[in-house]
């Protein structure tokens, strides 16, 4: 199973609030597909391990979008960002302050980058 690095999400993903991510490539991802969500997936360093923050996820839906269309379509923007797991965060529940996150987390992402969407679901955690 192939892990999906949640690092600047990670409260979001423990807490089942997270729905939806924003990825820069991922384009080869199919629904049905299993994933591990992990904190930090690369960038390692000597003796640190893969942090998994809770079972599996199953991916139910890829799309392609640029991500200005948050801005451009305000309530689905807001709607996206309560998937992305900031509903009730003060800072990136506007759809503009989302977007300007993601792309200074995200070398070469402008407002006009097409971005993969990804819907998942949680499964239940396995020992």
């Amino acid at each position: 199973m192939r892990n999906m690095s949640f690092a600047l999400t990670t409260d979001a993903i423990r807490a089942g609030t997270k729905t939806v991510t924003r990825r820069m490539g991922w384009r080869t991802l199919k629904p049905g597909t299993l994933l591990q969500p992990v904190k930090k997936g690369m960038g390692l360093k000597p003796g640190e391990k893969i942090e998994r923050l809770r079972g599996p996820i199953r991916v139910t839906g890829v799309t392609f979008e640029p991500l200005g269309r948050l801005v451009e379509n305000f309530e689905y923007g807001l709607e996206e960002c309560r998937k992305e797991g900031f509903g009730d965060h003060p800072i990136y529940w506007q759809p503009g302050a989302f977007a300007k996150f993601f792309c200074e987390s995200h070398k070469g992402c402008t407002p006009d980058s097409v971005v993969t969407r990804i819907e998942f679901e949680y499964l239940p955690d396995q020992p």
